[in-house]
């Protein structure tokens, strides 16, 4: 129930391949992070929100607090439905977190505690909520429901088959009170990743979804005032771009894994959909501005399956199929360093790393399960000489 205390679990260990010292935050039920695309950190550095199943049964997930510092948590919601994978989403300063519940747009005031349905939708399923940075509106990827297995199981379920099957997506605004709904932009194709720039509320940008070698063109920057489209990096027949973000500076990063590449790992450590995929082609992550208009491109020695920047985009992190690693680059050439063996399953979407860097910098959150049955939170505090290179 809300305001439930749980003591902490935290324990701390020495990465036997780095040396690293790794702090395991969660040890019972299953425990994720927000997705790579928000953060679930606060930006004063001590807190995370998280969703975990303890207290209940199966898949039923709520929105807990924990501090850093003592590792005690707190239970924020109680949704009898439970709270939908991937669909919540906070501010920076964590005021409000919104999320759904069901077929409900709920948004929780974390100062007082209240909690409101702003929207709910009976007819398309929305998701791939976001808060603009000016706090006065949730855009969302709305698209219509697709006879095809669920994306809450195992390794891509119906990845492929919903790309095909869905022919009506929509991405769609509300205000944070609940007024003014409206659709900006409708396709004919499935929608997904929405998120506004950090730093303009009048720009945003949404994907198209499905695996990557068979999506022509992933990545569009969207006006939300005028509704008007632009194509951001215009991909050739041989780009496979996803994993696309906005940096904390206001640009785009995306990832290239270049020719056949679908952009999926499944629990084998293969792709999903696409089985032979060596093209012989340098894979790299790329920036854009609000344009389109590509800034930089880093090659890569082997592509990590996600990737996050720090504050000026002068550090990153991506989980390689074993490892997490810290990226700087010189010359546009990218220098690995493991930070530890992160040892996942990779079977469903819940145990993918997706590491996130704190808003200062210092800390690097990202879950793991090394059984298939449990999920938890590790956090990595790097040393100065890490941070600043």
């Amino acid at each position: 129930m809300i305001g439930t205390k749980y003591p902490s679990e935290m324990r701390t260990y020495t990465d036997p391949k780095t040396g690293h010292l790794v702090t395991q935050l969660t040890q019972n039920g299953q425990n994720f992070h927000m997705y790579f695309t928000d953060n679930s950190f606060d930006i004063k550095g001590n807190d995370i929100y998280f969703l975990s199943n303890r207290g209940y049964e199966g898949e039923i997930y709520n929105i807990f607090h924990m501090n850093l510092n003592t590792g005690d948590m707190t239970q924020l919601t109680d949704e009898p439905a439970g709270v939908v994978f991937n669909t919540i989403t906070k501010t920076p300063d964590s005021q409000l977190i919104a999320y759904k519940t069901g077929n409900c747009l709920k948004v929780l005031n974390n100062q007082t505690g209240s909690i409101r349905t702003i929207y709910e939708d009976n007819v398309m399923k929305f998701g791939n909520i976001h808060i603009s940075p000016d706090k006065k509106m949730i855009g969302f990827c709305r698209n219509e429901k697709a006879d095809v297995l669920p994306d809450t199981g195992p390794n891509y379920s119906g990845f492929k088959e919903r790309m095909f099957a869905i022919k009506d997506g929509r991405v769609s605004v509300i205000g944070l009170d609940g007024t003014g709904f409206r659709d900006v932009w409708r396709d004919t194709h499935q929608l997904s990743h929405f998120q506004f720039s950090p730093d303009d509320s009048r720009i945003a940008m949404f994907c198209h979804e499905g695996p990557w070698n068979y999506v022509h063109q992933r990545i569009w920057i969207l006006n939300m005032e005028t509704s008007e489209v632009i194509p951001c990096f215009r991909q050739g027949e041989d780009d496979c771009v996803g994993h696309e973000f906005w940096t904390r500076e206001g640009n785009v990063l995306f990832d290239n894994r270049r020719a056949g590449h679908d952009g999926t790992i499944s629990s084998d450590k293969t792709q999903v959909v696409t089985k032979e995929a060596d093209s012989g082609q340098i894979p790299y992550f790329g920036f854009a501005d609000k344009k389109g208009e590509v800034l930089k491109k880093i090659e890569m020695p082997f592509y990590c399956n996600h990737y996050h920047a720090n504050n000026d985009s002068t550090l990153f992190v991506g989980d390689g199929v074993e490892d997490i690693v810290l990226i700087r680059t010189e010359d546009g050439k990218a220098q690995l360093t493991t930070l530890t063996n992160h040892n996942t399953t990779w079977k469903y979407q819940r145990s993918h790393c997706h590491p996130t860097f704190s808003w200062g910098g210092r800390k690097i959150l990202y879950a793991a399960d090394t059984d298939e049955m449990h999920c938890n939170l590790f956090l990595v505090n790097l040393h100065e000489e890490e941070k600043d290179g």
